[in-house]
């Protein structure tokens, strides 16, 4: 004869799969309870059993081999439905409910069970603890406790196995959380750098603009202070760039000053330092670079601007050079460069001039 299902069978059912128990290994707190079981009630079988929507399934078993039984062969599945009290079964051969179960009339040959409901603190039977004999019997006070303070046991087991989960969970969804907290750190990383680059980076050349210029250009000194080496600055104006707008229009001068840029970052060595000063100004920094090197450097980007391709017609630039030690400072190296070029707008364009911490 089947079971009735509980009244609370989709909530039992609920309760049961948040244990997240079925079908998990053997683990050695639940064998000892149905070892427990089996001696303290003197029996050759006792079970964990947990009833699921179709099945019996053991969770720990002493005296049988099978892991599972279809739920309609399950006394456990009749204990279920009174939570309140231990069922006994003394001759299950004589119980109407049980007499041709298959696993009265064949293996393991049960005559007597006695089953402790698992009971949750909401109230629900998830299984129980159970010892079954081959001969009819009656168990005594003493044996009822014991099996009712077994069943208690295993819940509290439950219990913490659920406890744990949630903090596995919890701790999953705390790594979630950081990674992607470490996921926007990379993205305001990311767009802080857009910042300053959009800051310190002239959007029409793509050279550092004057204020990349004004704090490089201090860093620098300072390091060469520190460091007792000298430091070059050459300004580089256009010739007659005024002009060219007039005649072919800013669209074509903006296009000229870019492909100035990418003639100075040609000739740059890897750790100069190149800026647009301002309007047809460039700037070019030079550590560890005396006079006889700049002058190399300024006359090689004066040169190299014959053999830029002009779309409109042929530039050329004026130059100002100068270099300094530890004496001086950011004013007086860019004055000394600005007096420079200015001599060499003078003495007729597309020609380079030096000046030196003298001049």
């Amino acid at each position: 004869m089947d079971a009735p299902k509980p009244l609370n069978e989709a909530q039992r059912l609920e309760a049961l799969r948040t244990y997240a128990i079925l079908d998990t290994p053997a683990e050695q707190a639940y064998d000892d309870i149905v070892k427990l079981a089996s001696l303290v009630c003197d029996v050759p079988i006792a079970l964990i059993s947990l009833i699921d929507e179709d099945r019996q399934w053991l969770k720990a078993k002493v005296g049988v081999g099978v892991l599972q039984t279809p739920r309609g062969d399950a006394f456990c599945a009749h204990a279920i439905a009174n939570p309140g009290e231990l069922m006994q079964v003394h001759d299950a051969s004589l119980d109407p409910r049980f007499a041709d179960n298959p696993l009265v009339t064949g293996d393991p040959k049960i005559r007597f069970y006695a089953g402790a409901p698992l009971v949750t603190a909401s109230g629900v039977a998830m299984g129980t603890v159970c010892v079954i004999d081959q001969v009819p019997r009656t168990l005594e006070p003493r044996m009822v406790e014991a099996l009712e303070a077994l069943s208690r046991q295993v819940v509290a087991l439950l219990e913490l196995r659920h406890a744990h989960l949630k903090l596995e969970l919890l701790a999953a969804e705390q790594q979630e959380r950081q990674i992607q907290l470490e996921g926007y750190q990379k993205q305001l990383e990311g767009l802080n750098q857009i910042l300053v680059e959009q800051n310190t980076i002239d959007a029409l050349t793509g050279l550092k603009n004057r204020r990349a210029f004004d704090r490089i250009l201090s860093e620098e000194l300072s390091r060469s202070g520190r460091a007792g080496a000298s430091l070059a600055l050459i300004f580089i104006d256009v010739d007659h760039f005024k002009a060219f707008n007039d005649e072919f229009g800013h669209i074509a001068g903006d296009g000229a000053l870019q492909q100035i840029a990418l003639m100075l970052q040609s000739q740059a060595r890897p750790y100069d330092h190149a800026a647009r000063y301002g309007g047809e100004e460039f700037v070019l920094i030079l550590p560890d670079t005396g006079i006889d090197a700049s002058m190399v450097v300024a006359e090689r980007i004066r040169q190299a601007m014959q053999y830029v391709h002009w779309q409109h017609r042929p530039m050329t630039v004026s130059i100002g050079v100068t270099s300094t030690t530890a004496a001086d400072g950011s004013l007086s190296l860019v004055g000394r460069a600005d007096r420079a070029l200015y001599a060499a707008k003078r003495k007729g364009r597309n020609c380079v001039v030096y000046l030196g911490e003298d001049s």
